[in-house]
């Protein structure tokens, strides 16, 4: 089990109601780990539609999370 930081913009910022939270995770990888976030939150993004982030670079999704990390979770954006 690993203590992580994570971090929502846009669209899952305001599904998760908080900009950011700290959890407790014993996800294998980013990828179980959007999981567990999907299932807590209701989050509907399909994870091939969103980037992650770990410590402040892109990552991959089989990338294992580390102690202490601050993962973001990015979707897509729009601008006009």
């Amino acid at each position: 089990m690993v203590t992580v930081t994570l971090l929502y913009f846009a669209s899952l910022r305001e599904r998760a109601g908080a900009a950011s939270e700290t959890v407790d995770t014993s996800a294998h990888d980013l990828a179980g780990l959007y999981a567990e976030v999907q299932a807590r939150h209701g989050i509907a993004w399909p994870r091939e539609h969103l980037r992650v982030a770990m410590n402040g670079e892109f990552a991959h999704w089989r990338d294992a999370p580390t102690e202490g990390s601050e993962i973001a979770f990015i979707p897509p954006v729009s601008g006009g």
